[in-house]
């Protein structure tokens, strides 16, 4: 009778500490910056940690006697390269890496850079000379660059080895041919790009390839996107799980897996919500940049149960929901305001003023205006389906409301959409107070109209409008701009993955999240007493029952 009170003792304790662990009362552990984190080693023959560096390639370029020579323009180099990867160009020509162009197959709308002013740098027209340093291509300096000449494609933003390719604002998408100093004034230097060299170590693209334009959008290092920046060209575990440079090494194309030049995964094209086991790599995929393509909808394998509870809730949310607890997380950070509207104030002496933050971070500038920035942070939640509506040029805004220059689409109920992480990064930029549209405004150049030059926004208004064919009233002023951005890069460890109780809590993560019951914080009193009482009643019946038989037990012994 000792053995069975004991086993039932030990069964009672076993349910309730399950209980405890599959509704995590426990918050996840908080976050930890890298620098404090010791890097596990991991066992992968393919990184350098482990064995030499494997060359995967089938040619030796530096042996090609075409490439054995000097160069003096990027489109040198490219008819070289067409002169084997005859189709390489062609391909790229139908990229939105080359047209900076989309078109939204549900409204026919014309999106990309060409056609979107965003609440960042606001537009590359009229500033194509700066903005192409980020181009996969030659000499776009404006509306009459040659999109069908095959040399006009750079081969080698993407493909080089050596880190020494270096393209800059200004330069219309050519690398620097010449010594010179950048930014002006600043007595720094940038060296001549030697093309030979880096033609002859050509390689397949890496993450600091990727991330040449991709880390540093808008203008600096982990402006943009808040889950980029170059922390992520030798990443640790804690913040990137898939790229840990000591331990998966993902690039970005094992991911983004490529064909064609044409590159899966982008923000205008997502899979919000995908059912079904992970697919085969090597077959045809029709989203292979998701979670899903390699984990399924099911990812989790833990013991029954418990499992069980966590597959269910990919049902309401998106895989990175719960495994990218913040963003920005690391030094760098990301920007998270920028306001326009200070842009042209001179310092005390009348000279244009440059301030930074306590992190080194730009806070001012005469050029731009005010800048926030953070790191570590909480992302917001939205219904997404996996696709946004956009405010283009030429869109009527109405001013007295915060404008959504994209929305993320996406209600409860829908079987496509999924509770997302998001960065949402405010602005306050230009507009035609009488036209009711965002103002395309010439910033930069070295012309008299460019804003960063003059500091005239009248003139620079005009410029731009005028470049984008587009009617101005000759009145402007100033609005609330947000902007969307999913988060999808930086995942956790699984041990840094949300805890239950980060949502199912009164003011949880989810707090401002509607269309879905999430037991912890939505209840009805009534029926909380009610449940209670059960519970109690139960207990009670349990302590009674066994009270009963131990108190009979004893008496019929005596």
């Amino acid at each position: 009778m000792n053995g069975k009170k004991a086993l039932l003792a030990a069964g009672l304790l076993g349910a309730m500490l399950s209980w405890g662990v599959a509704w995590g009362n426990s918050p996840a552990p908080a976050a930890v910056p890298t620098a404090t984190l010791p890097v596990a080693a991991v066992a992968n023959p393919a990184t350098p940690a482990t064995a030499a560096k494997i060359n995967h390639s089938t040619a030796d370029h530096s042996k090609f006697k075409e490439l054995q020579k000097t160069f003096v323009s990027g489109p040198e180099v490219t008819k070289v390269c067409l002169s084997c990867h005859t189709e390489a160009a062609k391909q790229v020509q139908h990229t939105k890496h080359w047209t900076w162009e989309y078109t939204d197959p549900k409204s026919g709308q014309k999106l990309g850079k060409k056609n979107i002013i965003n609440n960042y740098c606001t537009t590359t027209i009229s500033n194509e000379k700066d903005c192409m340093a980020c181009h996969a291509g030659y000499g776009w300096k404006d509306a009459n660059f040659d999109f069908k000449a095959e040399e006009n494609v750079d081969c080698l933003i993407c493909h080089d080895s050596t880190a020494t390719y270096r393209k800059l604002p200004g330069d219309a998408g050519h690398p620097v041919y010449q010594r010179k100093e950048f930014p002006h004034g600043s007595g720094k230097f940038v060296e001549a790009v030697d093309l030979a060299k880096v033609a002859q170590s050509v390689a397949m693209p890496n993450r600091s390839n990727c991330g040449s334009c991709h880390f540093y959008g808008a203008g600096g290092d982990g402006t943009k996107h808040g889950d980029l920046d170059s922390a992520l060209k030798n990443p640790g575990k804690y913040l990137d799980v898939h790229m840990d440079a000591k331990g998966l090494n993902f690039t970005c194309s094992t991911c983004h897996v490529t064909a064609g030049h044409q590159v899966a995964g982008s923000r205008y094209e997502m899979a919000a919500a995908l059912k079904g086991p992970a697919h085969v790599r090597g077959k045809a995929d029709a989203a292979p940049a998701s979670c899903q393509s390699c984990h399924g909808d099911k990812a989790h394998k833990e013991n029954v149960l418990h499992a069980e509870r966590l597959n269910t809730h990919s049902n309401k949310l998106a895989c990175q929901t719960c495994h990218i607890p913040e963003f920005a997380r690391d030094s760098v950070g990301t920007e998270t305001v920028w306001d326009w509207s200070t842009a042209t104030k001179m310092g005390p002496d009348g000279k244009p003023l440059f301030t930074k933050d306590s992190a080194g971070r730009r806070s001012f500038d005469s050029k731009k205006g005010n800048f926030s920035w953070d790191s570590y942070l909480i992302p917001e939640y939205r219904w997404f389906n996996g696709h946004f509506s956009y405010i283009a040029k030429g869109d009527k805004i109405d001013p007295s409301k915060l404008v959504e220059i994209n929305h993320a689409e996406g209600t409860p109920g829908d079987p496509d959409s999924r509770i997302w992480p998001l960065k949402i990064h405010r602005g306050k930029q230009a507009y035609d107070s009488e036209n009711n549209m965002l103002l395309v405004v010439h910033t930069a150049g070295e012309d008299d109209t460019a804003l960063w030059r003059n500091y005239d926004w009248q003139k620079a208004i005009e410029t731009g409008m005028k470049t984008a064919g587009l009617p101005y009233s000759g009145k402007y002023g100033f609005v609330s701009t947000e902007m969307s951005w999913p988060i999808t890069h930086m995942v956790a460890p699984k041990t840094d993955a949300l805890g239950c109780a980060q949502c199912h809590a009164d003011k949880g993560r989810l707090a401002g999240v509607t269309g879905v019951y999430l037991p912890g914080r939505d209840r009805n009193r009534l029926l909380d007493m009610i449940g209670w009482a059960v519970v109690l009643l139960s207990l009670l019946g349990v302590l009674i029952h066994g009270g009963l038989r131990v108190y009979l037990n004893y008496k019929r012994k005596g």
